[in-house]
């Protein structure tokens, strides 16, 4: 396994969702093995996404303003607005020797640990990327992996306007509920807490 180069964590603030996975598409496509893995912390305009693991028919149930956009990432419909932080992690996988699931699972696990740092418990489902706490979801997870190369991450819901989530099935499962770190008194901008999820990210990175 060849040695990690430091990790860049890069701070965006409000950027379209289409450019900006365009931007992570050429990263990915053009880095080679010395480029260091980078994190995007970030926040995306109201925008729903469509996983490659959903059905092309899928949408909102009604009409919101919202626009819908096809992803390359895994998994399935989802929201993203502001006050929600977005981490895409641009991770090579293969120099690292971190497996698809156990990289799933260390993506999941600082969310997890983040949480519990504020006196939140969370966990994650069996079959159902991302992380809950009780029956609520708090993050969604959906990647996707290029010769080896991880692209696209999580978003952990801040302080955010959660009315939009009502007109999908988040995740693809119908009536599952969604919350989001303010309801848990964890303050703090979206910018502010995905920098924080950002260094927890890159130290479970690093002990990988």
């Amino acid at each position: 396994m060849q040695a990690a180069l430091a990790t860049r964590v890069r701070c965006l603030g409000q950027v379209e969702y289409a450019p900006t996975v365009a931007q992570m598409r050429e990263f990915t496509l053009n880095r080679t093995p010395d480029t260091p893995d980078e994190i995007w912390v970030l926040e995306h305009p109201p925008v729903y996404t469509l996983g490659q693991g959903a059905d092309a028919k899928v949408g909102p149930k009604f009409a919101n303003g919202i626009p819908l956009e096809q992803a390359e990432r895994g998994g399935e419909i989802t929201y993203h607005g502001p006050g929600q932080a977005v981490l895409y992690t641009l991770v090579d996988l293969a120099r690292r020797g971190i497996k698809v699931k156990p990289y799933v699972h260390l993506l999941e696990e600082s969310v997890i640990g983040f949480l519990a740092g504020h006196g939140v418990t969370a966990q994650r489902k069996a079959g159902a990327p991302g992380v809950y706490v009780g029956s609520a979801k708090i993050a969604a997870l959906g990647i996707r992996v290029t010769r080896g190369c991880a692209w696209h991450g999580l978003a952990l819901n801040v302080d955010m306007d959660l009315a939009p989530f009502a007109a999908i099935d988040p995740c693809g499962y119908p009536g599952l509920q969604v919350v989001q770190a303010r309801d848990f008194g964890i303050k703090g901008s979206a910018e502010r807490v995905g920098m924080a999820l950002a260094q927890a990210l890159v130290q479970g990175l690093d002990n990988a």
